[in-house]
């Protein structure tokens, strides 16, 4: 890869990083936030629960825009609206008012993630689009790691505000580097001119592609477990076994860790070894870690350190699913990349929307709840790649 290429994946990473960012950022702060407004731990976790039904959403509509517009204009827009929405985050009164900024926010920050597949889709073959992703894992991969150890400083120096103040400043910065640095990569005669009709029949097609779905759906279902992570760990670490912020921003960055060193090791995996047999290997780990998970929660078996054991392999094991799913699942479909990329986002954060509700739901002060959806979601996702496997030719 070029210097060229590598400034291009810095750029696009940032992009990306916006969603991390505006999730592990806040997430040392659900104890302090919930206090100063007054609101229980499910109202708190309604504000994760809203972002991602607004990254679903967000994500339908920016792929079709992104294909009939260009690359950059839908950039433009959802960075402005992110921006505003951070500032109305930060200036909150009530937690109500809160969860709907996060709603809008989620709508402007999804942009960059679909756009940014899409953008690589644009300019990579399968081989060095699953390399470009891995680079990508890495660049925002530095989010989740910084991220929650910067949030639980600012929560407890300049309170849980000036996370919001942080994420709308580093907005800003992305868009000046859209403006001045990122090229266009979809060409105006390469650009579509589908109306709604014809949106929702490319939807329809990729929803009946078996191919497509099969590695769509193994990937939404390892990021649910991800995002039922997200919403619960706060509350286990802090509240169950009592971990300060600033400790669960340092746990929470050693887990964004691992995710990391396995996306960079997939980097040159991939090259070499058959992608579907490194992804049912990957998803088999992960499937295993949920359920040893599920063992010691249910157990109580090592403590807090048999909680820490399996999920840092669940999560470093989503550094070998998620750029090799993107990239066999995007693979065919070229010409529709912002369609497909949306798809594939929209299912991830409908799902994760789903499993972050749920261990909301059935929060009852254990780890159970968390480890529960995290098996179920690692099972399942090993189970949508080997069913959704098409029969061999000859076969019906």
């Amino acid at each position: 890869m070029t210097s060229k290429h590598h400034r291009l994946a810095v750029i696009l990473g940032a992009l990306v990083a916006l969603g991390p960012l505006s999730i592990d950022m806040y997430l040392p702060a659900f104890l302090e936030l919930g206090r100063d407004l007054r609101a229980d731990a499910g109202s708190v976790q309604l504000t994760l629960a809203s972002y991602f039904v607004a990254m679903a959403i967000g994500q339908a509509l920016y792929g079709p825009l992104a294909d009939r517009h260009g690359r950059k204009l839908p950039l433009y827009a959802g960075l402005v609206i992110f921006i505003a929405a951070s500032v109305g985050c930060a200036l909150a009164t009530t937690i109500e008012m809160l969860i709907a900024m996060r709603f809008v926010q989620a709508l402007g920050g999804c942009a960059g993630m679909v756009i940014a597949r899409a953008v690589v889709r644009d300019c990579f073959d399968e081989r060095e689009s699953a390399r470009v992703y891995a680079l990508l894992m890495l660049v925002m991969g530095l989010a989740p790691i910084l991220a929650p150890m910067l949030g639980g400083w600012l929560v407890i120096h300049q309170g849980w505000r000036s996370i919001f103040w942080c994420l709308s400043g580093f907005a800003a910065l992305n868009l000046i580097s859209v403006a001045l640095l990122l090229p266009e990569s979809l060409a105006a005669e390469k650009r579509l001119r589908h109306d709604l009709a014809m949106v929702f029949r490319v939807y329809g097609a990729l929803l009946g592609d078996r191919h497509f779905m099969r590695f769509a759906l193994s990937s939404g279902l390892i990021m649910a477990g991800m995002f039922a992570y997200v919403a619960g760990s706060p509350y286990v670490f802090m509240d169950v076994y009592g971990v300060e912020p600033e400790g669960y921003g340092l746990l929470f960055g050693i887990n964004a860790a691992g995710l990391i060193i396995a996306s960079q090791i997939n980097g040159r995996l991939v090259m070499r070894v058959d992608r579907v047999r490194l992804l049912r290997a990957a998803l088999t780990v992960a499937a295993i870690a949920g359920l040893v998970l599920l063992g010691t929660a249910v157990s109580g078996t090592g403590g807090f350190p048999g909680i820490l054991a399996p999920l840092f392999v669940f999560i470093s094991s989503l550094g070998f699913i998620l750029p090799v799913a993107a990239a066999l699942a995007m693979t065919p479909h070229g010409r529709n990349a912002g369609s497909a990329s949306a798809m594939i986002g929209t299912l991830q954060f409908m799902l994760g929307a789903a499993a972050g509700t749920l261990v909301g739901a059935f929060h009852d002060g254990t780890a159970r709840p968390l480890a529960l959806i995290i098996a179920l979601c690692g099972c399942g996702a090993l189970a949508a790649l080997l069913l959704g496997r098409p029969p061999a030719k000859g076969r019906r």
